[in-house]
């Protein structure tokens, strides 16, 4: 009968005669090991079909090769395609990736981040729910040297290690469009308000307005939770005025779809009797008959890729027994519009 077991270092050794501190040492190629034992080793090794124990390197080298990835929703492609630059990056490196999706729920993004914590990830990547505000859950990890990449969703904070899309240069051209083709009264479908990136867009609107001698008109200004509901309602507000705004920008493409499925319910022809443009540049609009003017690109693969290599810089630092918070990690790329 063929065994179970798999087979043992101490069974090399005493097929080759041998001592299981020569198989140990030759099986991590050792230089104190000749070249011949070396090879006369690992043949033997894979006749056995003997598999290398990783839990016993990790213990001996304090890394388990692991990274953690907290996301919002692997459903929205602006993630998988983030999730793509993180795996992309760290497979390189031999690292696995742990997927945790927070799915907008604080709770649930907590007991991610104390999960990983157990399996004692080398490092984690964040982009944060729509209703975080503090970030206790994060700090706690500074004791037990799990750095932290924080990106497209980062926290309001100036400590931390990033990576982020500066909106203003897409939305600025966004608006600039919609004044070149007449547009005066532009409108705002916003996000959650815990959400950094809400404040951020609306800051930009505003000096954009500006920029173009708009006048501010808080009646056509709206904000959503993001629920289907949500979005509903805000686009609703907008079109129930006496005078509707004839132009939109939109807190992201996924509002934007129900946007546009209200306008046309309600007997109105997007970019005709109102035109949009909105953010994240969905892969979708491709196959879309009604589309917006543009989407504002914000490089989620890019963000995902300079994150990782951020993080595996902190994991570095750490393996060195240096401070990862004396020099913060940050980048900010451009955004850019995308006409269709």
């Amino acid at each position: 009968m063929q065994s179970n077991k798999l087979p043992t270092i101490k069974e090399i050794a005493k097929k080759l005669n041998v001592s299981i501190s020569t198989v140990s040492r030759a099986l991590h190629d050792h230089p104190s090991i000749g070249l011949v034992t070396t090879m006369r080793v690992h043949k033997v090794a894979q006749e056995l079909g003997y598999e290398v124990n990783k839990s016993a390197i990790y213990f001996k080298e304090r890394k388990t090769y692991t990274i953690g990835v907290i996301i919002p929703s692997l459903a929205e492609p602006f993630f998988s395609s983030a999730l793509c630059g993180v795996e992309d990056f760290a497979g390189q490196f031999n690292y696995n990736v742990i997927i945790g999706q927070s799915l907008d729920s604080f709770e649930r993004e907590q007991r991610i981040v104390e999960n990983m914590k157990d399996h004692r990830v080398d490092g984690i990547l964040v982009s944060l729910t729509k209703e975080t505000s503090t970030y206790e859950h994060f700090d706690n990890l500074k004791k037990y040297n799990i750095p932290i990449v924080f990106f497209d969703r980062v926290p309001q904070k100036k400590d931390i290690h990033f990576v982020s899309c500066n909106l203003h240069s897409g939305m600025l051209q966004a608006i600039t469009r919609f004044v070149a083709m007449g547009h005066k009264k532009i409108g705002l479908i916003n996000g959650p308000a815990k959400m950094a990136a809400t404040l951020q867009r609306l800051e930009i609107y505003f000096k954009c307005l500006k920029e173009n001698n708009l006048p501010i008109n808080y009646d056509i200004i709206a904000s959503t939770t993001l629920s289907k509901e949500d979005n509903v309602k805000a686009i609703k507000k907008l079109i129930d005025q006496e005078e509707i705004p004839t132009a939109v920008m939109v807190f992201n493409d996924y509002v934007l779809l129900d946007c546009i499925a209200t306008v046309k319910a309600a007997g109105l022809e997007v970019n005709k009797d109102i035109s949009f443009i909105s953010f994240a540049n969905l892969p979708i609009w491709e196959y879309m008959d009604t589309r917006p003017l543009a989407s504002i690109e914000q490089f989620s693969y890019r963000q995902a890729s300079i994150a990782t290599d951020f993080l595996f810089k902190l994991i570095e630092t750490n393996n060195k027994g240096e401070n990862t918070d004396s020099n913060y990690l940050q980048q900010i790329i451009d955004s850019e519009m995308v006409n269709y």
